[in-house]
């Protein structure tokens, strides 16, 4: 089982950031070739639900458009997208947008154009959010590995987690099929990618997590064997797209459960990477709430990634532009992730190549935002 590790989060204050040593001319912002992706510089924009679609088609907007063109036009490297659902039953809040109808993909389209007119790259994150949901919100119950429900209420719609409903092998089979073809709607979207959302306790994640997956069949077991539908997945949207395309996110940290954390983190590290070797992953994208935690052996997570992959890493954790400059110089990432200071600071990227002070994220102006 895992064992809980409590305060592990604490924000940092973009006040009390420090400047960077070389300026405009730091490594942060110089361009760089990951996949089939030429960068114009080493950072991301992280994954961050906004839910701003339509509610009743999962179709964005203008205002969706502009949100990314804009973070695209101050130089953002990498843009990952919010959350985007594979179908209807992988949706766990109002107003998130899919990637699963022909509506949704012209939707996209805009987007997509938009970002590509400023010089930029965008790739779609694609989602499940399994039993982190309610019928309500679907007209189906929550799918999960086995029929746990979740602590807590579904963020924006303050009802409790339903019971979910296990799935067979049937079920996963044509979840499996939905990412592979979502991975294909992204492209005909215009996207340059996909990243696969393994990661915060939805869906997939939950088949890697003991306390999610009792399973007694091949998608149960220990943690090696837990991950077989990560694998199974991760395969079917490489054969789908290539894997110069295809990053996907993991983690131990649950959106329903802060604290969890694996009970052995550098044996989980090596067990995931092995995994993502296994099938042909060649991009990677470890997420943990505080970048410079310490996890084992006196190194981060991001350093004991490194030290079982030699592939690309897009580092996140409440990044300060410094640490990121500093982790990108000693080879442990490849590529920073910023999130809520984008959604507060449109041109963050030229801010932070000229010390401008940025503006702080406030959830009340701002809007939340769910990872």
């Amino acid at each position: 089982m895992t064992k809980v590790v409590k305060g592990i989060y604490q924000p940092t204050s973009i006040k009390d950031w420090g400047k960077l040593e070389k300026g405009s001319d730091s490594k942060l912002f110089e361009p760089v070739k990951i996949g089939a992706w030429n960068l114009k510089t080493r950072t991301a924009m992280a994954p961050m639900t906004r839910c701003f679609a339509d509610d009743e088609t999962g179709v964005v907007g203008d205002d969706v458009v502009e949100y990314y063109r804009k973070r695209a036009a101050d130089g953002v490297g990498l843009i990952i997208t919010e959350g985007i659902i594979v179908s209807l039953r992988g949706k766990g809040n109002p107003k998130v947008p899919g990637l699963y109808t022909q509506e949704q993909i012209e939707g996209w389209k805009k987007v997509t154009e938009a970002v590509h007119k400023e010089g930029g790259t965008i790739i779609a994150q694609i989602w499940h959010v399994g039993r982190l949901s309610h019928h309500e919100l679907t007209g189906f119950p929550p799918q999960a590995p086995s029929a746990i429900r979740a602590e807590g209420t579904v963020p924006r719609f303050r009802k409790p987690y339903d019971v979910p409903e296990a799935m067979s092998t049937e079920d996963i089979q044509e979840l499996v099929g939905q990412f592979a073809q979502a991975a294909k709607n992204a492209i005909q979207a215009g996207f340059d990618g996909v990243e696969i959302h393994g990661a915060h306790g939805y869906l997939i994640d939950q088949f890697n997590s003991d306390v999610s997956n009792h399973r007694t069949d091949r998608y149960g077991g220990d943690l090696a064997q837990r991950l077989t539908l990560t694998k199974e997945i991760l395969k079917a949207v490489i054969d789908a797209i290539g894997t110069e395309r295809t990053m996907i996110r993991f983690s131990a940290h649950k959106s329903d459960n802060g604290d969890y954390m694996w009970e052995d983190p550098e044996l989980a590290i090596r067990t995931f990477t092995d995994a993502f070797k296994e099938v042909g992953a060649t991009m990677i994208h470890p997420s943990i709430m505080q970048f410079t935690r310490v996890l084992a052996d006196g190194k981060t997570m991001h350093q004991l990634v490194r030290k079982y992959w030699d592939g690309v890493i897009v580092g996140v954790g409440s990044l300060d532009p410094v640490t990121a400059e500093k982790a990108i110089e000693d080879g442990t990432i490849d590529v920073a992730a910023f999130g809520r200071p984008m959604v507060s600071n449109p041109d963050f990227i030229q801010r932070i190549k000229t010390g401008l002070v940025l503006e702080e994220y406030e959830a009340r102006k701002h809007l939340p935002v769910l990872i």
